[in-house]
């Protein structure tokens, strides 16, 4: 407390919100804040994902006005993520020229386009992501192709990411996300893309992604095939060097931004690649990650609000420029 006769009171800083608000290290704002959101072929009204509360798998017409809501709050993006009728071996769907995804696409550049209802002016502007991956288009559920012997085949996959990242740019994506760890997917992406025409397309590499158990919630969000795990593409839990690695390569094959994937169990590897990245890095606050927080609130053993804006919070102070996550209208309304 004291030393050479000065006597050191940090807590004068702590005294009022005013003080505390002035002295803060880490700030949220909804612009930092991108918004995951799924689309279901053929549904006729939203459907609740009972493992995830407050949300839902929109129907196309309802896609519309959450990302109108979404930029109308002030966000930074969304990311979508789309769920076919109709799925098989190569998830043939996932790069259809009119397959749900790519729709979804569309009808996020015509929301954000429109003006508002009230004559207000123009909405602001938002960045339409999507998810560049193949489990929800296949029939196996998992990332890519399978070879013969049931493995995931990494470089017949990558040509399906190629070609999906093309559609998704064609669509009007401002961001391709490929999330499914296959060995090169930034290299030959950035290549696909720059042929067809579209340099100015991002990639955000999901880069350190980790075999969570965190994800459960998700596959019922995009009514997962999956049967078995993802282990011998997605990181190891235990493994933090990896990860850098990992980082390091999709930096060098051209990624415009990268990804650690989960946020809240991850906070050591999020702000080492943060450390050493020269591009904006995300995180992603996953689905069982929100869940968790959603039902001790309900059981009224934690504060819902406070402990979701601690938990973004966190993730902001450990490194991310960019955090996807499932709070994002409700912290953007609680910022205001």
């Amino acid at each position: 407390m004291s030393q050479s006769g000065i006597v050191y009171r940090p807590r004068r800083l702590r005294g009022t919100p005013a003080l505390r608000r002035l002295v803060a290290e880490t700030r949220l704002h909804p612009a930092d804040l991108v918004l995951p959101l799924f689309v279901k072929e053929g549904l006729l009204e939203p459907s609740p994902i009972p493992s995830m509360p407050g949300q839902v798998q929109h129907t196309e017409e309802t896609l519309g006005k959450a990302v109108a809501e979404a930029a109308d709050a002030g966000l930074g993006g969304v990311m979508l993520f789309g769920i076919p009728e109709r799925r098989d071996a190569t998830g043939s769907q996932g790069d259809a020229e009119n397959g749900i995804l790519q729709r979804a696409i569309r009808i996020a550049r015509h929301a954000v386009a429109e003006a508002r209802p009230d004559s207000s002016g123009p909405r602001p502007s938002l960045v339409v992501m999507a998810d560049t991956c193949l489990d929800e288009f296949t029939d196996h559920g998992h990332c890519g192709v399978l070879d013969s012997a049931g493995r995931v085949d990494n470089d017949a996959t990558l040509d399906r990411y190629a070609r999906m990242a093309v559609a998704q740019a064609r669509a009007g994506a401002d961001v391709v996300a490929p999330s499914g760890m296959m060995d090169g997917q930034v290299a030959m992406i950035r290549e696909a893309l720059d042929e067809a025409g579209f340099e100015d397309t991002v990639i955000l590499a999901y880069s350190a992604k980790y075999a969570s158990a965190f994800y459960g919630p998700f596959r019922d969000a995009v009514d997962s095939q999956l049967e078995g795990d993802r282990r011998t593409y997605q990181m190891d839990p235990a493994n933090a060097r990896e990860g850098l690695r990992e980082a390091d390569l999709d930096l060098a094959e051209g990624a415009d931004m990268v990804m650690v994937k989960p946020a809240g169990s991850y906070l050591d590897i999020l702000r080492a690649v943060a450390d050493r990245s020269d591009v904006p890095v995300a995180a992603y606050q996953v689905s069982g990650e929100y869940s968790m927080i959603e039902a001790a609130a309900a059981n009224g053993w934690i504060d819902r609000r406070a402990a979701a804006l601690e938990s973004v919070t966190a993730i902001r102070r450990a490194g991310a420029d960019l955090i996807l996550t499932y709070y994002a209208l409700d912290i953007a309304s609680w910022l205001r």
